[in-house]
């Protein structure tokens, strides 16, 4: 499924080959030699992958009419909290909320999923359980992306094959979600829902597993087997280790985003990845060149200033191989890529 949207999108721009590298020489010298505020370079995410295959990670559903209903459904924003100071020029929940730093800084691997959607919003409001309660522990992304599916709630959202962030947080505030170290957790017994799938490689045998069409598809929920956590050495029971939100909200504005920020830590946001984003390394990301392949969704941790041009801070699911060690800026205050438009988090 996934390869057809990206294809329809393909024809539309008119200038994306799904079978090209995601590493061309040529155009990352170009990017390079540009002066665009930014650095192009392989990550090691992607070495040997083709567009098609990087494709598969971009899940999030940015437009349609079950992206209206979805954000339709969430709260309108409660308000800036009266103890929020004026926006600092630069801020980070890692430097503002230190004891939570190996939450708010931990980065993932979403492996060929299409679950960041599920990724950003189970981190963003880990981050905030840590900052409001002092819960350093790691909520289950899998628990999202396999339980906020339209059996569970969640009738826009599919697991490997794309969902919404919006659903994601209402899922927090409806039926909570478990606890789930990364794939190295499993068979440990130290959480309930660990992510069960691991990274991958297409094209570099010994490396990491090699990929299969089984990895692509979305893990169980247990509940559909009638099961509770799948770690069954695990000391609490599936209903007992659920974790919740107290509400869910969409943001208007970026003053907003800097308040709630602030105040309550990371935010999940959504936007248009094109080809050349996949080969960020260092600087301010803003669209260079090439076509869009697909909606991804991130957390963003903060903001800063360089040299005047300002950006956000943000994490991916990419893993620490990717990018500035799996984090990236990009251009604030333009809405570069959209991603100023589709923002959304609550309180715990």
């Amino acid at each position: 499924m996934r390869s057809a949207i990206v294809s329809a999108l393909a024809v539309a721009a008119g200038a994306l080959r799904l079978d090209e590298p995601v590493h061309d020489a040529a155009a990352i010298a170009a990017i390079n030699a540009g002066g665009h505020g930014w650095t192009a370079g392989v990550n090691s995410r992607f070495e040997g992958y083709t567009l098609a295959d990087a494709s598969a990670l971009m899940g999030t559903i940015t437009s349609g009419p079950r992206k209206v209903k979805a954000r339709a459904n969430l709260s309108k924003y409660p308000g800036a909290p009266s103890f929020v100071t004026a926006a600092p020029t630069n801020f980070s929940v890692m430097d503002a909320f230190p004891a939570c730093a190996n939450v708010s800084g931990h980065i993932r691997d979403q492996s060929d999923c299409g679950s960041c959607w599920a990724m950003s919003s189970t981190e963003a409001f880990n981050d905030r359980m840590c900052i409001t309660h002092g819960y350093n522990a790691l909520l289950s992304v899998q628990d999202t992306a396999s339980c906020c599916s339209p059996s569970h709630g969640c009738p826009g959202s599919n697991g490997c094959d794309g969902g919404m962030p919006e659903e994601a947080w209402q899922y927090f505030v409806d039926t909570g979600v478990v606890t789930g170290d990364d794939y190295d957790g499993v068979g440990k017994g130290t959480s309930c829902f660990p992510y069960q799938l691991p990274f991958c490689s297409h094209h570099e045998p010994g490396k990491y597993p090699a990929c299969s069409q089984t990895e692509f598809n979305t893990p169980a929920c247990p509940l559909d087997n009638g099961k509770g956590c799948s770690e069954a050495s695990y000391g609490t029971a599936w209903a007992k280790d659920k974790h919740h939100a107290k509400t869910a909200y969409n943001f208007n504005s970026i003053a907003e985003i800097e308040s709630d920020l602030q105040a309550y830590g990371s935010v999940t946001a959504a936007f248009t990845v094109y080809s050349d984003f996949l080969t960020y390394k260092s600087g301010i990301y803003k669209h260079t060149t090439g076509a869009a392949l697909g909606g991804h969704a991130v957390k963003i941790v903060g903001w800063g200033n360089e040299g005047g041009r300002e950006y956000w801070l943000v994490a991916n699911s990419w893993n620490s191989g990717w990018g500035d060690n799996g984090f990236f800026k990009i251009a604030k205050g333009v809405n570069e890529c959209g991603i100023e438009d589709d923002v959304c988090a609550g309180r715990v």
